[in-house]
């Protein structure tokens, strides 16, 4: 039996205090479950965090609760905390630097 599951965005709504970012989570042999994940408006007006990027630190904060919670969360909504933007931040900044980081001249 295997216990591979499917994560899949499927959008976003714009709320007064920030944006909630949903997901299905998809198991075998169960229905989905939709979680939401919210970030607050002063994360994007305090330029913590691109709005691009949002998607991407939602699916990661919800992949590390399945993680913790055997694929069941006791929770369906999560909040994007300020650690979970630093988390994603040094963890994104690294990856770049290494990515365009600049190779030693060769000798000829």
């Amino acid at each position: 039996m295997s216990h591979e599951i499917i994560v899949q965005f499927v959008g976003f709504e714009s709320k007064l205090s920030g944006r909630e970012y949903t997901f299905t989570v998809r198991e075998q042999s169960l229905e989905p479950r939709a979680f939401t994940l919210t970030i607050s408006n002063d994360a994007f007006n305090d330029r913590r965090l691109r709005y691009q990027d949002a998607p991407d630190v939602c699916s990661l904060k919800l992949r590390r609760e399945l993680a913790a919670w055997s694929n069941h969360p006791p929770q369906a909504q999560l909040l994007v905390t300020d650690l979970d933007l630093e988390e994603y931040r040094n963890t994104h900044v690294r990856a770049v630097r290494s990515v365009f980081s600049r190779k030693p001249a060769e000798d000829y």
